[in-house]
């Protein structure tokens, strides 16, 4: 688990009120009640017991306090009726925002957003050292621009975060005149420089190990998708493993591989990646770098959708709008259309293909449909293989060693004018190679 956790489930009162603001005409993913329906599971997931709700829609965000001051004294009168002693909002707050509202309601309730609570979740969930680090490096820095005399004397309040390495959690000296909102500021500030030089040895050595794997030829699979559609079933139903699975929102956040045997006798590695969500922190996104390099650097992308959640296309397009955000949208996907043992209506399953292209229907819970998923996943991989032919000049090093680690080599010559080189590469490194591209294989060299 990770430590320094913002706030945790030990710590976490019981009961919540939960606020949701729509501001203006803005284009939302989910209408404002959906989210807040997603916003209460989030806040189950960590503990919470959510007591009551309130809403408003307003043109223009107050400077002060996000919502107008009538909704402000609303909150308070009915937090104060419902003895509500966390109050959570379901959009991000700027730390002016948090501040004002925290000194209105006092120091017996917590103001928190979004973005506190699923960092806390991810905490919970974060069972391996990379996860944990990428967590707490997310939870410090959205906590460095919130920090204020309330949250001093961090190591108490937070159970000794980084007291492992001598962060924020070690005695810690304060300068001349240094004071202790500025020595915490300073504590932290070197804590998340300790978090990167550590994440970055993980992010290297995972890059070894990708290479690694690309040199052995096995292509790699990454298994996305929203949290809770069914991601781990998946990947459990297709290996016989026995990943932790649960009902409820990020019930797995380390990045579990298993090899998976193709059709034909090919294998592949699948790689079950953590949950995505609508507004999912910006710090995440930015600590899981390590970890979403799986992701971008996979030959196949598995887009897990549930089927039977009636926001089901709203929770595809904030995959796709996450995948984009970190640079993977160029990585081909087969989408994987889950739970129709869920469905009323059998011919449902085949109305749903339709509205999603290069689809399979199938449930990961009753293995139904898993042998025509893998015949896909087989072709996808096949398909995503393009064959070229090239001669690249010795001094084009690096494309060489990449035809090497990331295609399938079928014959390499070195000649006076560089090294000839004829095989298969993933669709994403052709235009690398166009300008040393000699010709094609012909048709019946595509045979296997």
């Amino acid at each position: 688990m990770a430590k320094g956790k913002l706030y945790t489930s030990e710590h976490l009162p019981d009961r919540a009120l939960l606020v949701g603001l729509q501001i203006g005409s803005e284009d939302v993913l989910l209408p404002l009640e959906d989210s807040l329906e997603e916003l209460a599971l989030l806040a189950k997931t960590a503990g919470l017991n959510v007591v009551s709700q309130t809403t408003q829609h307003i043109n223009t965000p107050n400077p002060k306090t996000l919502v107008g001051k009538g909704k402000v004294d609303e909150i308070k009168a009915l937090a104060e009726e419902l003895d509500a002693v966390v109050i959570l909002f379901d959009d991000e707050l700027h730390p002016r925002h948090q501040r004002e509202m925290e000194e209105i309601f006092g120091e017996k309730r917590r103001v928190i957003d979004r973005t506190a609570l699923i960092l806390d979740i991810f905490a919970q969930h974060a069972s391996t050292h990379e996860g944990a680090l990428q967590v707490e490096l997310a939870q410090y820095e959205y906590r460095l621009p919130r920090l204020t005399r309330a949250w001093t004397h961090l190591a108490r309040q937070a159970g000794g975060g980084g007291g492992r390495s001598g962060g924020v959690g070690g005695v810690g000296l304060r300068g001349p005149g240094e004071t202790q909102l500025e020595s915490d500021r300073r504590q932290i500030g070197d804590r998340i420089s300790q978090l990167k030089r550590e994440l970055e040895k993980v992010r290297a050595h995972r890059g070894r190990y990708r290479a690694q794997r690309k040199r052995a030829r096995v292509p790699v699979v990454a298994i996305v998708g929203y949290t809770n559609a069914g991601k781990s079933t998946l990947i459990n139903a297709m290996t016989d493993s026995r990943v932790y699975v649960a009902d409820k929102l990020f019930a797995t956040l380390d990045p579990t591989t298993r090899k998976v045997k193709l059709p034909g006798g090919r294998e592949a590695l699948f790689t079950d990646t953590v949950g995505f969500i609508q507004k999912l922190p910006t710090a995440l996104v930015e600590a899981f770098q390590a970890t979403l390099e799986e992701i971008k650097d996979a030959e196949l992308l598995l887009h897990v959708v549930d089927v039977t959640h009636p926001n089901v296309h709203a929770q595809a397009e904030a995959v796709l709008e996450t995948l984009e955000d970190i640079g993977a949208e160029h990585v081909p996907i087969l989408t994987v259309l889950n739970k129709i043992d869920r469905l009323e209506d059998p011919e449902a399953a085949q109305e749903a293909l339709e509205d999603f292209e290069d689809a399979v229907a199938i449930s990961a819970l009753r293995g139904r449909g898993l042998d025509e998923l893998l015949a896909a996943v087989g072709r996808k991989l096949y398909e995503t293989l393009t064959p070229v032919e090239v001669l690249l000049p010795y001094e084009q090093g690096a494309l060489i060693a990449a035809f090497h680690e990331q295609g399938q080599v079928e014959l390499v010559e070195h000649t006076r004018k560089g090294v000839h080189m004829r095989g298969r590469l993933p669709g994403r490194l052709l235009a690398r190679y166009k300008a040393f591209t000699s010709k094609p294989l012909p048709a019946a060299a595509e045979a296997d």
